[in-house]
């Protein structure tokens, strides 16, 4: 017979099984449902031989699920037997059962009891309960505590729910610039990665570190331009990316690829925070280890990121200063992108000419002409004809002014109209 110790945690009760019915069996339903009066009448029943820290084996997924769980003692020969072990106290943090949480402490359960490779505090926190996480570490919780997986409980704070678990952890001592011991991420990478503003604002608040690099070479700032987000959470991202650059973030740090902020977040078709970087000072044409660009970037996201509205991020890139893309791959950029129309034409009102082809036409498929018939009979025209007097002027400007368009052009009293149309606006009469 023998014991089995988590990480900091105490040698463990036996564990139950799915051997017979009886008790085990009555006090595992009491602690999944959070009935405190039976988990308490079970408690008060020495013949039960039953404990809050008795641990539960769940390796048996169809047997969990039957509630089928009895006594037995650990076989150490039993080598090749996968556990998933947890006790009430997991059960009823994972749960927000505070009424059974506070009984079983109140009974003598071991807070930092951990068999199954984490503490209570672990559970709580990943699910989250503010109201359990308050009352473990009252009862003494570790708030440093290590999971078998290498993550303290504050790095287990992801979801916008569990921002109260972290000030509660922070009050009693958890150390803000912790790392996962895999990912090295901090909780502000965390919190970055997740699009969790209050989180973010919180951390920094308590002195996190806003230039700490993980194991990829990632800073916070890189792990939210990094993180693939729906459209209905670009916001989120934006205002997560917005107070970390103004609070000091460097928008130039590289990870190992040498990936820049604005690389990433043109990889994620994020116009808000492409923007927000290159109005910083972001260098729009650094190249990554791949020898890309951010422009190269968005192009080959285009296809994959139709709904984030790619065409912004090639308008702001290309308002900055982006260098243009080689006219002689004009041809494959079309083929890649011509499910979004509007990039394509940002591009081509970028140069004063373009050689256009019966490739050109090829390149298209049949369906996306009939869908956009305007635009690409537009486009496919410009083989006949040069293109119009003001576009001409509209490049010849924007050539004279590169680099500096966008200062000179805020310092100019110019028609709201004739300004849009320096800047690349769309014309959406041809969609």
């Amino acid at each position: 017979m023998g014991s089995i110790t988590g990480r900091g945690g105490k040698s463990q009760e036996p564990i139950c099984t799915r051997k017979a019915d009886g008790p085990a069996q009555v006090y595992w339903q009491a602690l999944l449902t959070g009935d405190r009066g039976t988990v308490a009448e079970i408690l008060s029943d020495p013949q039960n031989n039953l404990s809050p820290n008795a641990v539960f084996d769940t390796s048996d997924l169809e047997e969990w699920k039957n509630y089928r769980f009895n006594l037995r003692r650990l076989r150490l020969w039993s080598l090749n037997y996968e556990q998933e072990l947890t006790t009430p106290l997991h059960i009823t943090a994972s749960r927000g059962y505070t009424d059974c949480l506070r009984l079983l402490l109140l009974r003598g359960a071991a807070v930092n009891f951990a068999p199954g490779g984490k503490t209570a505090l672990h559970e709580a926190c990943a699910a989250p309960s503010t109201e359990c996480v308050r009352l473990l570490l009252s009862f003494g919780a570790d708030p440093e505590a290590v999971s078998e997986d290498g993550y303290k409980p504050l790095h287990l704070c992801k979801s916008r729910d569990s921002i109260e678990c972290i000030q509660q952890l922070l009050q009693h001592g958890a150390s803000v610039n912790s790392r996962t011991e895999e990912e090295d991420d901090t909780a502000l990478h965390i919190a970055a990665r997740h699009g969790l503003t209050d989180h973010v604002q919180l951390l920094l608040r308590y002195g996190a570190e806003l230039e700490a690099k993980n194991e990829e070479g990632q800073t916070p700032l890189n792990a939210a331009c990094a993180q693939p987000h729906q459209p209905q959470d670009m916001d989120r991202y934006y205002r997560v990316c917005q107070l970390l650059v103004e609070s000091g973030a460097s928008i130039n740090a590289a990870d190992r690829d040498r990936q820049h902020p604005l690389h990433l977040a043109c990889k994620n078709a994020n116009a808000q925070v492409a923007e927000l970087l290159l109005a910083r000072g972001a260098n729009v044409n650094i190249m990554n280890y791949s020898g890309n660009t951010a422009l190269h970037n968005i192009l080959q996201a285009t296809a994959y990121k139709l709904e984030h509205h790619p065409e912004l991020v090639v308008r702001a890139l290309l308002n900055y200063g982006a260098i243009r893309i080689w006219p002689g791959s004009l041809l494959k950029v079309l083929r890649y992108c011509h499910a979004c129309p509007r990039v394509i034409e940002a591009l081509m009102n970028s140069y004063d000419h373009v050689r256009i082809s019966e490739d050109w036409v090829e390149a298209v498929p049949a369906e996306v002409v009939q869908k956009y018939p305007r635009f690409y009979q537009s486009l496919f025209s410009l083989e006949q004809r040069p293109r119009s007097l003001q576009h001409l002027a509209r490049y010849a400007l924007r050539t004279f002014l590169e680099g500096r368009l966008l200062l000179v052009l805020s310092q100019l009293h110019l028609p709201s109209a004739l300004h849009r149309f320096l800047l690349l606006s769309f014309e959406d009469v041809l969609y």
